[in-house]
């Protein structure tokens, strides 16, 4: 998969704010798009592009939040930094319990969204990552044969060979060996490490 430079989305329907984000973003060597509406965001929305979205609360048509449901449904996990006037800081809340990474009040000192911008694009690549670790530990179960699987499961709840090999009617030394390709295929150094894959796959 081609890598993405992360980038600031900002979603406003106000020109000057968009220029001076987009200056802002320019100042400090962070990639910026703007957009004049949650529509037109969507429209170009993709997944895989790493960032996070500034995103003006008030909007006519659709409004931050209401965008902000729309890329839940599309099960986007690009954190969200609401800007708020005074008066749309309740909104605001209800958008950060809903999931938003966080929300300014206008006007806010550069440096305040700068770090927050800063804190949410290190926050994406973390879930990034998390993710893909996640997949990659899927890809690797599926990769297993059902006896291995079998096996996996038995060695992940504290069995001994002895047990398994009673339980399934094996040889111990059929155990042994299916074990062993188990480790090998996932990855693992030790038991406890797989242990702590099969755990963060099952979630």
């Amino acid at each position: 998969m081609m890598q993405h430079e992360p980038a600031v989305f900002v979603v406003d329907d106000d020109p000057a704010v968009r220029d001076s984000l987009r200056l802002l973003l320019r100042s400090i060597g962070v990639k910026g798009e703007t957009y004049s509406s949650a529509n037109e965001f969507l429209e170009t929305y993709d997944a895989n592009r790493p960032g996070c979205l500034v995103l003006d609360v008030r909007m006519p048509r659709m409004s931050g939040l209401e965008l902000q449901q729309e890329l839940e449904k599309l099960h986007s996990t690009l954190p969200i930094i609401f800007l708020t006037a005074h008066g749309d800081v309740p909104m605001a809340v209800t958008a950060v319990k809903a999931g938003a990474a966080d929300f300014i009040q206008k006007p806010f000192r550069d440096q305040d969204l700068i770090d927050k911008i800063q804190h949410a694009i290190e926050e994406d690549a973390r879930i990034r990552k998390m993710l893909a670790d996640r997949q990659q530990i899927l890809t690797r179960v599926e990769s297993l044969t059902p006896r291995e699987h079998e096996v996996m499961g038995m060695v992940v709840d504290g069995h001994a060979n002895k047990v398994i090999a009673i339980d399934l009617g094996l040889s111990q030394r059929t155990v042994e060996i299916h074990r062993a390709r188990v480790m090998r295929k996932m990855g693992a150094d030790s038991v406890s490490q797989l242990v702590q894959m099969v755990i963060s796959v099952r979630k």
